[in-house]
């Protein structure tokens, strides 16, 4: 089988159709001139206003641009979880960041619930082995 003869390149074969030079326009866009900007009667736009606050239906943004709820929000929001898994969660967030912190140890886990207000108040319903029973604290 034979190869075809090589052809020449695109740009060779037929030559490109003069354009216009956008060098020599009269709108620069480095000068900062932007049509974006132009109100609807020096543009010559004759369609209805799409800009500005009329065109939001307050579902989109109520947090703000660039702002998003966190897993946990959302979670919380959403019903996925109690008021108090959240608080735990969120108090859990913070001692994280005010320690710089990426992985609490259970010792600190334990004084996080301890500052929540969570004290031992009853004996253990299950048998630790070789695990003594720390003393219960007494309900006002």
């Amino acid at each position: 089988m034979q190869k075809p003869p090589d052809t020449a390149a695109p740009s060779e074969a037929q030559p490109v159709p003069h354009r216009e030079d956008r060098r020599k326009s009269l709108v620069d866009r480095r000068s900062g001139l932007d049509h974006r900007r132009l109100t609807t009667q020096e543009s010559g736009y004759t369609g209805a206003e799409r800009r500005g606050a009329d065109r939001r239906t307050g579902l989109e943004r109520r947090r703000g641009p660039g702002r998003r709820r966190s897993d946990d929000r959302r979670c919380a929001e959403e019903g996925e979880m109690t008021a108090e898994q959240f608080e735990f969660v969120m108090a859990i967030e913070t001692y994280k960041k005010v320690n710089k912190r990426l992985y609490p140890t259970w010792t600190e886990v334990l004084e996080v619930v301890n500052q929540l207000g969570y004290r031992k108040v009853l004996p253990r319903n299950f048998d630790l082995a070789s695990v003594p029973e720390p003393e219960l604290t007494k309900v006002a």
